[in-house]
């Protein structure tokens, strides 16, 4: 199995441009928008989690075909 190493940076690069985003562009309400997630139960933050993995899979699939 060949692995394109450059397409593996690129992806981690553009994942970690999506993670500082929200930081950079609202960042007097981050803190707030924090606090408020550390007070939601872990289900409520599985589901977050999975919606935001599920959504990240449907752009590959769209991007790739």
């Amino acid at each position: 199995m060949h692995i394109d190493w450059s397409f593996v940076l690129a992806a981690i690069g553009l994942a970690l441009v999506f993670e500082g985003l929200p930081y950079f562009v609202w960042a007097e309400k981050m803190p707030r928008i924090l606090l408020h997630l550390a007070t939601r139960p872990p289900q409520v933050l599985r589901m977050l989690g999975l919606a935001s993995m599920l959504g990240g899979l449907l752009l590959i699939f769209i991007s790739r075909s």
